[in-house]
């Protein structure tokens, strides 16, 4: 008789989950069948107590912006080995704790690019041509005979600022420059190989834009990037996009420039504080306001998660990571 015939198959190996990330609950039936899940969300302890009490022995957690990876929770996985975000950015990780530990970390990579610079671009096209003004405006029952309609701006010609030319800037300048704009950037370092005009700082790159659409990641450098001095740069007829992160603008300053008319439009994805949003923002028809939602796709979901499973999988068998967070980032 074969001796390993009574043997247990080997158990799937654990992973941490804290609160589920769309990505995950979209396609949880593809993790659930390669990993044993744990599942703080489910349990009536505090995260603390669940992982004090299931989780010292976990080596890998998969996380969101929903589910920050801080000191204090990296504290209370002392044989954590491997951080997997469901999401482009890594600012809800801390980073030099990770470092520090030589705990390894991977991100989605450029999945969402294309739908994030879709969403960008949509954003762009809504406030400057006040689309979901008017739709508002027909809902209202104003048109024909009671308002005159606020004119919108043509796009074709105008000056585009993209506030990082990565992934997603990059897409966006693409888009934008087959629509007729004329775009230039700012990074943290030049783009050799690209054609658009480079200025060393935002504040200079607003003064010769009529619109900046923010692309960066959220630093401690970028944090409030967008201050009073580069929306009056701007100037009354500028228009500002994020989908980045919300607070590479001074969300209350960007509050008074709308308020005061400082400011032309704004098309916000991100919030400083989410979930919450101004409200002085709801009542003004130039602005169009998403539930941070620019990656949100069907096709999105699948292939991040596809990239999030491949990436533990590596961890697992000891490979190379699929799209590892540099120790540089």
């Amino acid at each position: 008789m074969d001796p390993d015939h009574n043997q247990s198959p080997p158990s799937n190996p654990q992973l941490l989950v804290l609160r589920p990330p769309p990505v995950f609950t979209v396609n949880e039936q593809l993790f659930s069948n390669r990993f044993q899940i744990l599942k703080a969300y489910d349990s009536p302890l505090s995260t603390h107590d669940f992982l004090q009490a299931e989780a010292q022995s976990v080596k890998a957690v998969l996380c969101s912006g929903m589910s920050p990876i801080t000191a204090d929770v990296l504290r209370d996985l002392p044989a954590l080995q491997f951080v997997v975000s469901a999401t482009t950015g890594v600012n809800h990780i801390d980073m030099a704790e990770c470092r520090r530990r030589g705990i390894r970390v991977a991100k989605v990579g450029d999945v969402f690019s294309d739908d994030v610079a879709d969403v960008a671009v949509g954003l762009l096209v809504d406030v400057m041509r006040r689309i979901s003004g008017g739709d508002k405006f027909v809902r209202g029952g104003r048109w024909p005979v009671t308002d005159q309609y606020s004119l919108g701006l043509k796009l074709g010609g105008k000056r585009i600022g993209i506030v990082g030319l990565g992934n997603i800037g990059s897409r966006v300048a693409t888009r934008l420059v087959a629509m007729g704009c004329i775009v230039s950037y700012t990074s943290r370092q030049i783009k050799p190989n690209s054609p658009f005009t480079f200025y060393p700082n935002v504040l200079q790159l607003a003064s010769d834009s009529d619109a900046l659409i923010l692309c960066c990641a959220l630093t401690n450098d970028t944090r409030h990037m967008i201050n009073n001095k580069v929306m009056m740069a701007l100037g009354k007829k500028g228009v500002i996009v994020n989908v980045s992160r919300g607070a590479v603008i001074d969300e209350a300053e960007l509050v008074k420039c709308m308020v005061n008319g400082e400011i032309g439009g704004v098309g916000l994805d991100v919030y400083e504080n989410e979930p919450n949003v101004p409200k002085e923002l709801f009542g003004l028809e130039n602005v169009v306001v998403l539930p941070h939602s620019s990656a949100f796709t069907n096709e999105g979901f699948q292939d991040a998660a596809q990239v999030v499973v491949a990436n533990l999988e590596a961890f697992f068998a000891s490979k190379p990571l699929i799209t590892p967070v540099t120790n540089d980032f």
